[in-house]
């Protein structure tokens, strides 16, 4: 029954004036059709509910509860909801992954955590940024049960993999390889080096602080955000496949005027969550 209603949702081109809902907890948005019979929206309405949402896996919720964690850290849980964008980016143990200009390690630690033991997690830093960013990072490997991580130094814009990956990750960084000032980076290799690093039916997750429509990335060197659309047709040009979107981190209070650093914004800006696929074929 829900397959034949999903079917109907998406022959009928479902539009904005249709009833919205977020999609077993991804973000993703589903749209029912006002003029599909009253049952059917009632049936979908249900199916789509917040209490049929998916769980938060136990591996997950255990990895964000780790006392171990740095304090600075869990203080930020409430606003950057590391349970929710792990759940939307599907990882699970045991998987290889990939995470671009990983910082201070907010990500890294969690990703480490959750891929345990039979998993691995590649720390994709850059040199661009002085010596200082790359020495957070070694000593964010340098902390008891970081066996499964591993560091690359690169030019911003590239980097290099020991083996194909299931999953390549970057949070509130895809914008700064528009910003001319660190590299002038060419986002068609970038994003092909991307697709020829996934294992076939891999995944490239995408968290970036949103810009105003039509924006695209003008304002990735002042104001540190990028337009959602750029993004999507950046990767998708690469030969990704758009699989799901979350609102988790959205934020319509924020007016994308801001810098992100901004005190009034800082760390509640309004995010994008993508993640696109990498075909099988």
């Amino acid at each position: 029954m829900a397959a034949d209603l999903l079917n109907a949702t998406a022959a009928n081109r479902l539009t904005m004036d249709a009833m919205t809902g977020d999609f077993m907890g991804t973000g993703t948005r589903w749209f029912v059709h006002a003029a599909l019979p009253a049952v059917a929206v009632a049936m979908v309405s249900l199916l789509f509910s917040p209490q049929s949402r998916a769980a938060i896996p136990d591996y997950i919720a255990k990895a964000v509860a780790d006392g171990t964690r740095p304090a600075d850290d869990r203080e930020l849980d409430g606003k950057r909801k590391p349970a929710e964008t792990l759940n939307a980016a599907g990882v699970k143990p045991g998987m290889v992954v990939g995470e671009y200009l990983p910082g201070g390690g907010y990500y890294t630690r969690l990703l480490s955590d959750v891929v345990g033991p039979k998993g691995r997690v590649y720390a994709l830093e850059t040199s661009t940024w002085g010596d200082k960013n790359v020495d957070v990072t070694k000593a964010m490997l340098a902390e008891p049960g970081r066996g499964n991580v591993k560091l690359d130094v690169a030019p911003l814009g590239t980097f290099h993999l020991a083996e194909k990956v299931d999953l390549f990750w970057t949070t509130l960084n895809y914008h700064d390889l528009h910003v001319p000032k660190y590299a002038n980076v060419d986002m068609a290799a970038f994003n092909k080096l991307v697709f020829d690093s996934l294992k076939p039916g891999g995944t490239y997750f995408i968290v970036d602080h949103a810009a105003a429509a039509g924006s695209g990335a003008k304002d990735s060197p002042t104001l540190h955000r990028i337009e959602e659309a750029t993004v999507v047709k950046e990767v998708t040009d690469a030969g990704f496949e758009l699989v799901s979107k979350s609102n988790v981190l959205r934020n319509p209070a924020d007016d994308h005027t801001k810098k992100v650093f901004d005190e009034s914004i800082r760390m509640q800006t309004d995010q994008f969550v993508l993640l696109f696929r990498k075909p099988r074929g």
